[in-house]
Order: structure tokens, then sequence, then C-alpha cells
């Protein structure tokens, strides 16, 4: 069953999203810019999650949520925010993938983000490897602390 194969992907990487939040040493690591590296580990979790619950929660599944792209890379917030919203974040995909047919996959996604269509099924693919691009950045950087 690919929507349910999708979500436990999805709830996997946010697991680990959260484990990777938790392990920095103290809150002020997360907001730490590294030389020639322009984006934060804290501000890539706050982009995980808002990317997550404006695509897959608000355009595929309905789900109230007004996205600010600029601010999950110019916020700072407390550790327990970042926790919070990957809480979000994974009840906005569960809520939304576990309503998912095999069908409503093959369905053009929503909206064309790419300038193209792209069905559903391609298009959740490719979120699952934009978080774990960004996952592979926080654990780099935290390890860099």
């Amino acid at each position: 069953n690919m929507p349910a194969d999708l979500l436990a992907l999805f709830l996997r990487d946010l697991d680990r999203l959260q484990l990777e939040v938790l392990a920095f040493e103290s809150e002020d690591d997360l907001w730490n810019k590294k030389k020639g590296i322009s984006n934060t580990a804290g501000n890539l979790a706050l982009h995980i999650t808002g990317n997550l619950q404006h695509f897959i929660g608000h355009e595929l599944g309905k789900i109230n949520y007004q996205r600010n792209r600029e601010a999950e890379f110019n916020s700072r917030v407390a550790r327990s925010i970042l926790l919070s919203e990957i809480e979000n974040a994974k009840s906005s995909v569960s809520s939304t993938l576990k309503k998912l047919s095999t069908e409503d996959l093959k369905a053009n996604f929503p909206i064309e983000v790419f300038g193209h269509p792209m069905n559903t099924g391609q298009f959740l693919l490719h979120l699952s490897g934009h978080l774990n691009y960004h996952l592979g950045q926080i654990n780099y950087y935290r390890r860099l602390n």
C-alpha cells in the first residue's frame, strides 16, 4: 500500500529530525551559522516542517495552515517550538496520507510547483527526498559543533 509506505517513511524521518534537534548540545547551537553555510540547523528544521505542512497538509489535505516561507529561514525560536512544529508536521502528514488511496497518488498534485503537472505520488517522493536532503545537512551541522 503506497500511501501507507510513504507515511511510514515520512514519520520515520520526522522522528529522526526530532532526535537531531534534541541532540544539539545547546539551543544556541541550533542557530549558529557556519562559515560558508547560509542556513542554520534550526532554520532548516523550520523549513522542513513548514514545507510538509504546506504541501501535504494544506494543499493535499485541505488543513488550515498558512505558510511563511521567509520566516522559516529568518526566525529563531525556542527548541520547544521546533519540536512542536515537528509534531504538527507529523500530524498533518499522517492525517492527510491516511486518507489517500493508490488512485489518489496517480492524480495530479493540486498545484504545479515546478511549472508543470506532476502526479501526487511523484510529488510526495520529491518531498521525502527534500526532507532527507535537509535532514542530512542538519546531522552534519550538528557534528560540526
